[in-house]
């Protein structure tokens, strides 16, 4: 019998589980990781990110690992044959911004020595610490994540609105929104 008390909105499945207590708020420093994140979020806008977390494997195929140093390179045949397939979501704008965000993100790196470095700075380069009581306390946006978005967006970026953006940060433990019950809290 499991006794781990959760984030309520991870209970539906065992894959939300698992990506609950193996990644949903821990601190990522990696590009490569911020990278896959920053994709799977914009292409979760306007969708749940269970659909999302369905299709990683897909989407992980379909976008050569998440690799952004070939995915701004695809020409508009790949783009075309992404948008054939069946296994990600299929939204023109969605795999267009795909191409564009990793140009900006190299373009941030040029900058900053790192897209680390760069989305970090905005917290000094530590988590912040949310006491959220239960999910409703929890913000889909917050003055922060308005500025990143602001700026990701003056840089190029595509789908980084506030709300994808607070998303990105919850996922990459740039801020960390466990319940106060939730067994990753601490």
């Amino acid at each position: 019998m499991e006794t781990k008390s959760r984030c309520a909105w991870c209970q539906s499945s065992e894959l939300y589980k698992e990506y609950h207590d193996q990644e949903w708020g821990t601190p990522v420093y990696d590009d490569a990781t911020l990278f896959e994140f920053l994709i799977l979020e914009t292409f979760q806008a306007g969708l749940s990110w269970i659909t999302i977390l369905n299709k990683r494997e897909n989407f992980r195929t379909a976008f050569d690992q998440f690799d952004y140093k070939i995915i701004a390179t695809y020409t508009e045949e790949k783009v075309q044959e992404l948008l054939q397939d069946a296994g990600i979501i299929r939204n023109k704008l969605k795999v267009r911004s795909a191409v564009s965000n990793a140009i900006a993100f190299m373009k941030v790196q040029q900058e900053f020595g790192s897209f680390s470095k760069y989305i970090w700075k905005f917290t000094d380069e530590k988590p912040l610490i949310n006491n959220p009581k239960t999910l409703k306390d929890v913000p889909a946006t917050t003055p922060l994540s308005d500025k990143i978005s602001k700026d990701l967006k003056k840089r190029g970026f595509k789908f980084v609105g506030s709300t994808v953006m607070y998303a990105f940060m919850q996922a990459t433990g740039i801020v960390n929104d466990h319940v106060e019950s939730c067994w990753k809290r601490s």
